[in-house]
This record gives structure tokens, sequence and C-alpha cells, in this order.
């Protein structure tokens, strides 16, 4: 089976309504990814089938969650997952991508502008800066992050971003049981509920991954998040 193939019946099995020029973009992005990769350390999956499956796939097993129309943040958006891979399946969303490292959102600018994607833009700085300025703090229908964090780090650093009636929902993998115990004020104090996760395998791989899905119910109390390096420091406990 050909990239090309594999994600086409990936798209098609994660239930991602077929867009014409979905495939072509993604490989695209695939082409530009590695090819950048060779000289800016961007990805450790090289391979193109493991591409397909370990990030593209991965990131449209998004699907369920996302809205119909709306906005989307990617927190700690790295190489541009997964808001590029959401933004080429789901092209009416709007998103938003962040990362603290100004040459990778320089890579994605390059990305956004050869693959010609419009509503959306990435930007360079802290999750705990922009989270406080009110053209992004509570504007976000959904809130996504692949980043490598404890949840209740995590939960401070993106829940301040959601709506009210918004969620945030996070990649992980393993069991979470404890994690979401240590991580239950935290959400709680953010304004968030969290739901039971979801554990699935990743397609055409024998990854287990899983998303803990959190609703936001109330607004975040101003004084969070914390100043930069302190969820990460300090956690919520």
């Amino acid at each position: 089976m050909t990239e090309r193939e594999l994600l086409i019946a990936g798209l098609r099995e994660l239930g991602v309504a077929e867009c014409p020029s979905a495939a072509d973009n993604l490989l695209r992005y695939s082409e530009i990814l590695r090819e950048k990769n060779k000289v800016m350390n961007l990805t450790a999956i090289t391979d193109p089938t493991e591409i397909v499956t370990r990030h593209f796939l991965d990131c449209a097993a998004l699907a369920p969650y996302m809205p119909q129309d709306g906005r989307v943040l990617d927190v700690g958006t790295g190489a541009g997952f997964p808001g590029i891979p959401l933004k080429i399946a789901f092209p009416e969303v709007e998103v938003v991508l962040l990362d603290s490292l100004n040459k990778r959102v320089k890579f994605l600018n390059e990305v956004i502008g050869q693959l010609g994607l419009s509503k959306i833009t990435a930007i360079h700085g802290r999750a705990e800066d922009f989270a406080r300025q009110k053209e992004y703090r509570e504007q976000f229908d959904l809130v996504v992050s692949r980043a490598v964090a404890n949840l209740s780090s995590l939960s401070e650093y993106c829940l301040p971003y959601v709506k009210v009636g918004g969620r945030f929902v996070s990649y992980k993998s393993g069991k979470l049981s404890e994690e979401l115990t240590a991580a239950g004020k935290a959400i709680h104090v953010l304004g968030g509920e969290a739901k039971e996760p979801v554990y699935f395998q990743l397609t055409g791989t024998e990854d287990e991954r899983s998303f803990v899905c959190i609703e936001k119910g109330k607004a975040t109390p101003k004084k969070y998040p914390r100043k930069a390096g302190t969820p990460a420091k300090e956690p919520i406990q």
C-alpha cells in the first residue's frame, strides 16, 4: 500500500470527510518536513509511511472532538502537530499554532505559505504569556496539545484559552489513572471537568494512545496561568 492509499484509507476509517486536496497537501507537508529535518531537528520520525501513521493519522484521530467551525489552538505545536493536519483535514476551522521556539514558527509559516493554507496563523511565545491577552484568553472552542508534560501543568497552560463550554484535549500514552488523580485539583481550580480517557490503537500500527478530554464549565480565575516557568516547576496540587 502506498503512502497515499494508507493515508486515504486511514482518514476514511477515522471518519474524516474526504477533501480532494487533503491527501495532496498532507503528502506535500511530509516532503517539506523531511527536507527541512535534514538541517533542523523537527521530528524523530522520518520514514514516509510512519509520518502518515504516527503523525498524520494520529492527529486526525481528534476528529470526534473537532468543532463544526470556530477556533482551534495547538499549544506547543512543534513541527505543526496536530494543528496543521487538522487544518488540512478540516479546512472550515480557524487554527492558531503556538510554539516557544522562533525557528519552528518560521518553519510553520513556510509550510502554511507553500501549501496555500488560509485561516491559520503561527505565533511565537510562551503559553503562559499569550493566555493573558484578551484576543486569546477564553477564545477557543478546542485547545489541543501533543506536548510532553504532566497533565496538571498542561491544564494550566491550556485551559485559560478554552471558552466556557469548550474543550481541552491532551494526547497521552499508557494508563492515566494516577496522572488524572494528581491533576484533579488543577483541573477543577482552572474551571475544567475531566471526562473518562479514551484509549485507542493508532491506525496502521500497534501503538496504543489515549486522549484526555477536559470540558470547560466555568471561567479560569484571573491569576492563572502563573508566570512563565511556574506551572512546570510547581504544578497545582
